[in-house]
């Protein structure tokens, strides 16, 4: 009995072997065909693409011919492997979003996973992300039959010839202007510059609005304003042009209206009348609503005065060429945005009127190059400009603008000498800038290299001899003009959108 039932176990042993060596030679022989041993294969057998695309070869190989095939080679991969597929979307994606100088670097190796980097990150920025998967193939099979790289390069060329100019462009006539009431802005508009309340008997030159070339400049309105400058200052400091423009924005934010909420701040900045003074020597506002503060400070030179003897009212002041103004340097870390100007008081017969001494290095200059007028006004500004941009490196929040000399239209003489500008049609010289560099080349050339920005806004003011001052007064006419200062509204609120397109 017992040796009986052992040879039946060992039978059945045999049998189970016989039946297990049946059924893996018949696996063997179906494995090509089993679905299951795709999911076996190697990540560089899935990565794998025909040899029309090598490894470093760059995309102008794919203008020719061989595109059909590597479309086709795709195309000819496992249905069923969504890696696979993947695939095809990434390299359909490559063909259409990279340069033509960049390598196909992760076709045909395991660096795929580089290559997937590189293409999913400009997909990201164009807001395409999501479609990767759903038009990678679609991708491949519209490119169009021009050269990848002569479409690459007209794309460049049509970007840089759309590169936004503020300073080129022209004046329109636009039926919306001006953008406030020259009667009305008297809460901050002198009336020495409010044009509407003299005896001009024209007014045709608020009519018009500056149109730079490639630039999408909306129209200013005060509310979005207010809100860009959210618990920021705005500071203008330079001459009484720089006062102008200072002007011209607080009447465009309140559109000309009374505004009994907006705060007098100057004495946080110092800027009181001092007993026996005209004027004090700036002013500043606050808008209480948003915490915006908009100040002027006047400093026609930029340079450092220093009266030499502060009690005596008729001492020389020196003029400390390389030093920049001792308000700008205490309250710079309060400003958000910064907006300079010079030019007009860089004549002998300003400095002597003011009793300003050169000084360098702390003491009276002795440097007689540097003494002519053009040269100390080159070398101030040279060295307000290297001053402020070292500055701006531990204030990363400040915008500094410099914005470039407003000109002067005095025809048949000077100012002093019968000098008038009696124009009164726009644009009788043209209305279009067209220029790429600035008339200013002082500024320009300051600015060069560094982080401040330049307003440039000579050019087109040059175009506007009609919109100034003239010979008229609130009072009557006078025999000599004013074509240095411009009526508001005007030019200057140019100038101002200009400068918020920019913040």
């Amino acid at each position: 009995m017992k040796g009986g039932n052992g040879y039946s176990f060992r039978g059945k042993h045999v049998s189970l072997a016989l039946v297990a060596l049946v059924l893996f030679s018949a696996l063997m022989c179906t494995w090509e065909r089993n679905p299951i041993a795709t999911t076996l294969r190697s990540a560089q057998e899935w990565y794998y693409l025909p040899s029309e695309f090598p490894v470093e070869a760059p995309m102008e190989s794919i203008r020719t011919p061989s595109l059909e095939k590597g479309v086709a080679a795709v195309n000819s991969m496992p249905a069923k492997s969504p890696e696979t597929q993947y695939n095809k979307n990434v390299t359909a994606t490559k063909s259409k979003e990279f340069p033509v100088e960049a390598p196909i670097e992760s076709v045909g190796t395991p660096s795929l996973v580089k290559g997937v980097t590189k293409s999913i990150a400009p997909i990201t920025e164009n807001g395409t992300k999501h479609q990767l998967h759903a038009e990678g193939v679609a991708a491949v099979n519209s490119i169009p039959a021009e050269s990848p790289k002569t479409q690459y390069n007209q794309n460049i060329t049509a970007s840089r010839s759309k590169a936004c100019n503020y300073a080129k462009g022209k004046w329109v006539a636009d039926s919306r202007r001006p953008l406030y009431s020259g009667f009305s802005c008297k809460q901050w508009l002198s009336s020495m510059w409010s044009c509407r309340m003299t005896q001009r008997p024209d007014f045709s030159f608020e009519g018009y609005r500056w149109q730079p070339e490639n630039c999408e400049m909306q129209e200013f309105d005060r509310s979005a304003f207010l809100r860009k400058m959210q618990d920021k200052t705005i500071a203008f400091i330079g001459d009484s042009l720089g006062r102008q423009q200072f002007q011209s924005l607080m009447c465009m934010t309140t559109s000309g209206e009374e505004s009994p909420e907006v705060q007098n701040v100057g004495w946080e900045y110092g800027l009181v009348k001092p007993r026996g003074a005209i004027r004090p020597d700036g002013w500043a506002y606050r808008f209480p609503k948003t915490n915006t503060t908009i100040l002027y400070y006047w400093s026609a030179s930029l340079s450092d005065l220093v009266p030499l003897n502060i009690s005596d009212k008729q001492t020389d002041v020196a003029m400390h060429l390389d030093r920049s103004p001792a308000f700008m340097r205490q309250f710079l870390d309060r400003f958000d945005v910064l907006v300079l100007n010079t030019g007009h008081h860089w004549n002998r017969g300003k400095l002597t009127a003011n009793r300003w001494v050169m000084h360098v290095n702390g003491k009276p200059n002795e440097d007689k190059k540097i003494a002519e007028i053009a040269n100390a006004k080159n070398f101030t500004i040279h060295s307000i400009v290297r001053w402020l941009d070292m500055q701006l490196v531990s204030h990363p929040r400040l915008k500094a603008f410099f914005r470039t000399i407003s000109p002067r239209h005095f025809f048949n003489g000077d100012w002093n000498t019968g000098g008038s500008c009696d124009n009164t049609i726009p644009l009788s010289k043209g209305s279009e800038i067209m220029q790429e560099g600035s008339i200013d080349s002082t500024i320009e050339g300051a600015l060069k290299g560094t982080k401040i920005k330049i307003l440039d806004i000579t050019a087109l003011s040059q175009l506007r001899d009609e919109a100034h001052m003239s010979r008229y007064t609130v009072r009557g006419t006078l025999n000599s003009s004013d074509c240095l200062h411009w009526c508001l509204p005007g030019i200057p609120d140019t100038w101002n959108e200009l400068l918020v397109a920019q913040i």
